[in-house]
C-alpha cells in the first residue's frame, strides 16, 4: 500500500524534532563536563566572547542583505513579470509572497543552525581540553559530540524547514484543487528556502574564512616567521583572534555550507521529482528528505559509537563512527527505495533497485573523495611530502611544488563527479520509467537520488568537520595556560586528526557541491519547461550564449581574487597591530607585560565584515544582470543557463585545486616540524611557513566559498527563473 502524504511528512518532521531534541540532550550532556583550571577558562572566555560578538554583528549585517534581496524578490514576482499560464499560483502577488517567505525561512533557519553549532563549539573546547589531563578517550568524546551538536542542528533544521513548508502549504491547498492536484506545484513555491540558505551561507563561509585566515596568517608571519615563537604562544597578541577564527569559520561557515547543500539539494531532488509524479505520485517527491530522516538517525547512532583507547589512533575511531553511519544510512536508504519507489509501480517493477544502485553510487562517491582528499593532504603520501622536500630551498619552490599539486588534485575528482553523474544518469534511464512517446524520463531523478545517498552521512561528517576547531582551540588553551607537556601531547594528537577532518570535509563538500550543482542545473532546466513547455538547448556555438558562459568562468575568478586579497587587506591590519605591540611594549616577549589580544579581535572583526560585501553582493548580483541583459535578446533563460554551467564548471575546478593545494602547504608544514628536514625554527620549516600562509586564503577562504558560490548561482537561477523568461 502506498504511504500517505501525513505518514510521510510525519516520519520526517519527527525525525528532525527527535534529533534536535538529541542535539540539545548532548548539548547538556558537553556543557555537563569539567571547565579545568582558571587559567585555562579565562582563555576559553576570551575565545567564546570573540566568537559570539563576530557572529552576532556578522549576522545583523547579513539580515539587513537578506532583507533587500527579499524586496527584490517580491517586486520582481509581483511586479515586474508577466503572469504564466503555468504558475504554481495564479496571483502573482501570492506567489510572490509564497517565495519571498520561504526565502526568508531559509536564510533565518541557516543562521539558527550556525549559531546553535558554534555555541556549542566554543563550550566545548575547553571541556575537550579539560578532559584531555586525564584521558584521550573522554577528550575525543566531548569533542565529537560537540561537533555532533552542530552536524545534527543543521541536517534537523534543513529537513524541518523543508517539510514544514511542504506541511503548512498543504494546508492552504486552494479550493479549487485537491491536495493530490495541489502536491506538485508546492516544490516549486518553496524554491525561496534553498535561496535563503545559500545566501547565508556565503557571507557566513565568506566572512568566517576571511576572519580566520586574517588572523590567522597575522599571528603566523610575525610570530613564527619574525618573533620565533610557536604556535599558540601566549605572548602573540593575535592568537586569540585566530582561536576564534578556527570557531567562526569551521563551525558557523561550513555548517552554513552544508546547510544549503541539504536544503537545496532536497528541494531541487523534489522537483525533478515531479515530473516522474504519474509514476510515484506523493512518495516520488517527499523520497529526498525521507531518506535524509534515516540518514539523520544513522548519524546518530554513528556518533555515538565512537571511542577508542589511549595508545590507539583516534582518526581510527572516527573512521568507525563514519562507517557505521554509511552502513546504517544504505539500510535506511534501501528501505526507502523499496517501501517509496517499488510498491505501487506496475510498468516499472525494477524501477526501485535501479534508484537504489543509484544511491550506492552517490555513497561510493563520497568514500572516494574523502580517500582521494586524505591522499593530497595527509603527509604519509607523496604530494605532501613532496612539498615538503622542495622547502629545502625556499619559499619560492615551496608555492611551485604546491601549486603543482593543487592543480594535479583536481584529475582524481574529476573523474569520480563524471563517473557519479553517467552511471547514476544510465542507471536511472534503465529503470523502466518511460514517457507517453516511449522515451526513458528517469536519467535524471538517478542523479537526484545518488546527491542523496551522498548526503546521506552529512550529519556525521559535519561533527568530524567541527570536531577540527574545538581540538584546535582545546590543543591552544593547554598551550597557552601552559600545562604539562603529557597534556598537550594528548591535545597535539587530536588536533592532528582535526586537521584532517577538516580536509576531509572540504573535499566532501565540494564532492557534493558537485553532484548538487547537476542536479540543480537540471532543476532549472525542468523549471523553465514547466513554464514555457519548451526544453531549454544550449548551443554554446552561439556568439550570445558562448559569450554568457565565459562571463560564468570569469565570476568564479573574479569572486576568487577578492576573496582573497581581501584577507590580504584584513591580514595587513592585524600583522602592524601585532608589530605595534612588540614595539612599544618589549615586556611581552620576556613575559613581564601582557599582549592586547582584544584590540587585535576588534580589528579582524571590523575587517571581515567590511570585505566579505564586495564579492557577496557581486555573487547574488551578476547571475541576475545576465538574465535580464540577454533576455533583450530573446535569450535569456538559454544565457542563464550557458553562464551557470560554465560558472558551475570553473567553480568546482578552482574550489578543488584551492581546497587541496592549501590543505596540502599546511600539512608539509607540520611534516617538517615532526623533525624532517631539519625540523621547527630551520630555514626548511620557515619557508614551509610562508606556503603555508599563501594556502591559507585558498583553502579557508576562497576554496569553500566556491562551495557555495556554485550552488547560490543555481538557486538563485531556480528561484529568479520566472524572470528570465
Amino acid at each position: 500500500m502506498q504511504p500517505t502524504q501525513s505518514t510521510l511528512l510525519t516520519i520526517i518532521i519527527g525525525a528532525s524534532v527527535f534529533a534536535l531534541i538529541f542535539a540539545v540532550w548532548l548539548a547538556r550532556w558537553v556543557l555537563s563536563q569539567q571547565r579545568g583550571k582558571v587559567e585555562m577558562q579565562r582563555i576559553s572566555d576570551a575565545i567564546q566572547q570573540g566568537a559570539e560578538a563576530f557572529l552576532t554583528r556578522q549576522y545583523r549585517t547579513i539580515s539587513m542583505l537578506a532583507i533587500v534581496v527579499a524586496a527584490v524578490i517580491y517586486v520582481g514576482y509581483a511586479f515586474l513579470r508577466k503572469s504564466n499560464p503555468s504558475d504554481p499560483v495564479s496571483n502573482p502577488r501570492m506567489l510572490a509572497l509564497y517565495v519571498t517567505v520561504s526565502f526568508l525561512l531559509g536564510a533565518l533557519s541557516s543562521g539558527i543552525a550556525g549559531f546553535v553549532g558554534m555555541w556549542t563549539a566554543v563550550r566545548a573546547n575547553i571541556r575537550t581540553a579539560a578532559a584531555a589531563m586525564s584521558s584521550l578517550n573522554g577528550a575525543l568524546q566531548v569533542a565529537l559530540r560537540g561537533g555532533a551538536v552542530a552536524g545534527l542542528f543543521v541536517v534537523s533544521m534543513s529537513l524541518l524547514g523543508v517539510a514544514g513548508l511542504f506541511a503548512v502549504l498543504t494546508a492552504l491547498t486552494p479550493a479549487t484543487m485537491t491536495p493530490a492536484d495541489w502536491a506538485p506545484h508546492i516544490p516549486f513555491l518553496i524554491v525561496g528556502y534553498g535561496f535563503g540558505a545559500s545566501f547565508v551561507a556565503l557571507f557566513a563561509q565568506l566572512g568566517g574564512g576571511i576572519y580566520t585566515k586574517a588572523a590567522d596568517v597575522g599571528a603566523d608571519l610575525v610570530g613564527k616567521v619574525e618573533a620565533g615563537i610557536p604556535e599558540d604562544d601566549p605572548r602573540n597578541p593575535a592568537v586569540i583572534a585566530d582561536l576564534v577564527g578556527d570557531n567562526v569559520g569551521d563551525c558557523a561557515g561550513r555548517g552554513a555550507d552544508l546547510f544549503e547543500s541539504t536544503a537545496a539539494e532536497n528541494i531541487g531532488a523534489m522537483i525533478l521529482g515531479v515530473l516522474l509524479y504519474r509514476y510515484f505520485g506523493i512518495p516520488g517527491i517527499l523520497f529526498p528528505l525521507v531518506a535524509g530522516a534515516f540518514g539523520l538517525i544513522a548519524s546518530i547512532i554513528g556518533v555515538m559509537t565512537v571511542k577508542t583507547r589511549e595508545d590507539a589512533d583516534p582518526m581510527q575511531a572516527l573512521n568507525r563512527g563514519f562507517y557505521v553511519t554509511a552502513g546504517l544510512s544504505f539500510v535506511g536508504f534501501a528501505g526507502a527505495c523499496k517501501w517509496l519507489l517499488g510498491a505501487p509501480l506496475q510498468a516499472a517493477p525494477d524501477a526501485w533497485w535501479h534508484f537504489l544502485l543509484c544511491g550506492i553510487v552517490g555513497l561510493l562517491t563520497s568514500v572516494a573523495f574523502l580517500l582521494i582528499t586524505q591522499y593530497y593532504t595527509e603527509y604519509a603520501y607523496r604530494p605532501v611530502k613532496a612539498i615538503a622536500e622542495a622547502s629545502q630551498t625556499g619559499p619560492a619552490t615551496n608555492i611551485i611544488q604546491g601549486i603543482a599539486v593543487g592543480l594535479e588534485a583536481t584529475v582524481l575528482p574529476v573523474f569520480t563527479i563524471g563517473f557519479a553523474i553517467v552511471g547514476s544518469y544510465y542507471l536511472g534511464r534503465a529503470s523502466g520509467l518511460v514517457n507517453d512517446a516511449g522515451v526513458p524520463i528517469g536519467g535524471l531523478y538517478g542523479t537526484a537520488i545518488a546527491t542523496m545517498g551522498m548526503l546521506g552521512t552529512v550529519g556525521y561528517v559535519l561533527a568530524m568537520d567541527t570536531f577540527g576547531p574545538i581540538t584546535d582551540n582545546a590543543g591552544g588553551i593547554i598551550e597557552m595556560s601552559q600545562q604539562p607537556e603529557s597534556v598537550r601531547a594528548i591535545t597535539d594528537r587530536l588536533d592532528a586528526v582535526g586537521n584532517t577532518t577538516k580536509a576531509l570535509t572540504k573535499g566532501y563538500a565540494i564532492g557534493s557541491a558537485a553532484l548538487a550543482a547537476f542536479l540543480l542545473f537540471s532543476a532549472y532546466l525542468d523549471e523553465v519547461f514547466n513554464y514555457t513547455g519548451k526544453r531549454v538547448v544550449v548551443d554554446i556555438a552561439r556568439p550570445e550564449l558562448f559569450v554568457a558562459g565565459l562571463l560564468g568562468a570569469m565570476l568564479v575568478f573574479w569572486f576568487s581574487s577578492l576573496a582573497i586579497k581581501a584577507v590580504g587587506r584584513a591580514a595587513y591590519s592585524v600583522i602592524n597591530e601585532v608589530r605595534r605591540q612588540f614595539a612599544e611594549k618589549p615586556g611581552i616577549m620576556q613575559g613581564t607585560d601582557s599582549p592586547d589580544y582584544g584590540r587585535c579581535v576588534d580589528i579582524v572583526t571590523i575587517g571581515a565584515l567590511k570585505e566579505m560585501v564586495a564579492p557577496g553582493v557581486l555573487v547574488v548580483a551578476f547571475p541576475i544582470v545576465v538574465g535580464l541583459v540577454f533576455k533583450t535578446f530573446g535569450l535569456g533563460a538559454e544565457a542563464v543557463a550557458a553562464f551557470l554551467m560554465v560558472a558551475t564548471i570553473a567553480g568546482i575546478l578552482m574550489a578543488i585545486f584551492f581546497n587541496t593545494g592549501g590543505g596540502a602547504w599546511d600539512n608539509a608544514k607540520k611534516y617538517i616540524e615532526t623533525g624532517v628536514y631539519g625540523g621547527k625554527r630551520s630555514d626548511t620549516h620557515k619557508a614551509s611557513v610562508v606556503g603555508d600562509t599563501v594556502g591559507d586564503p585558498f583553502k579557508d577562504t576562497a576554496g569553500p566559498s566556491l562551495h557555495v558560490l556554485v550552488k547560490l548561482l543555481s538557486t538563485i537561477t531556480l528561484v529568479l527563473a520566472p524572470l528570465f523568461i
